[in-house]
């Protein structure tokens, strides 16, 4: 598989190439969760008839098994479709297989100005105020961690505790097609366990099988920031809870399900 100019490349209606980009730090064959997620998250967007006066408030996404590296198939469906809200479907996997990643979308109908704005939370230092944060050690060249840019305002992907992370996406999410703000905040969400691991990676395995993204306000430009912390039980179940941001503040929050073992 070629590295590409994008995450996927488009082969027809509803079928996507994989690049090596989409490549998690864990297995060569295997995706980075990211790059799905921002697809699945497109699709719901892109389904015929979808209505342009509502916006995407909550997604979910069930990763039932990993996303391999190779040709895929998306397809959607409305579950339940209203006046202010509808609730969407989207399903990823190989050609012709069952789905190995799910995904359940809130959509709410949005009208410009119709109340008053309410905005709460920190305000992060700029991209541009901090320094390029390498990556930690992945055993190839290309992949997930070489498309993103990362910047941290506190914590590294090397040090144990609560992490923020500026993200931004270095190729497009499909090759040859405009990115989305969109694409670049659900491409970077399910990096939180990642940026907040309490735990040595060497030692423990962080496996996440759900993420879901609440977003109260429409992101803007190109990078997303993660500021994440990581709860775990001696039980060997985590929570990686994330508020997430944009330049102009915060967007709302991220959580992931982690299940948390000696490697």
């Amino acid at each position: 598989m070629g590295t590409g100019e994008g995450f996927f490349e488009r082969r027809d209606a509803g079928r996507f190439a994989a690049t090596e980009y989409t490549r998690g730090p864990w297995d060569a064959g295997s995706q980075h969760a990211g790059p799905p997620a921002a697809l699945l998250g497109r699709a719901v967007e892109e389904r015929p008839g979808a209505r342009t006066d509502m916006r995407i408030a909550r997604i979910t996404y069930e990763i039932l098994r990993p996303v391999p590296i190779g040709e895929l198939e998306v397809t959607t469906g409305v579950l339940r479709s209203g006046r202010s809200t509808e609730v969407v479907e989207a399903a990823i996997g190989p050609v012709g297989a069952a789905p190995v990643m799910l995904a359940r979308a809130l959509r709410i109908r949005v009208a410009e100005e119709s109340v008053p704005a309410v905005v709460s939370g920190p305000q992060l230092p700029a991209p541009g105020e901090v320094e390029v944060t390498p990556f930690f050690p992945v055993p190839w060249e290309t992949g997930y961690h070489s498309a993103m840019e990362t910047r941290f305002t506190e914590g590294a992907f090397v040090e144990p505790g609560p992490g923020t992370c500026w993200m931004r996406m270095k190729v497009p999410l499909i090759a040859g097609e405009e990115t989305r703000p969109l694409d670049r905040v659900l491409i970077a969400a399910d990096s939180g366990n990642g940026i907040s691991a309490v735990m040595d990676f060497g030692r423990y395995v962080f496996v996440n099988s759900d993420l879901t993204v609440h977003l109260h306000r429409h992101p803007v430009g190109e990078w997303a920031c993660v500021q994440a912390r990581t709860h775990v039980d001696a039980a060997g179940i985590g929570l990686a809870d994330a508020q997430l941001h944009d330049e102009k503040g915060p967007i709302g929050r991220s959580a992931q399900s982690l299940y948390v073992a000696p490697r």
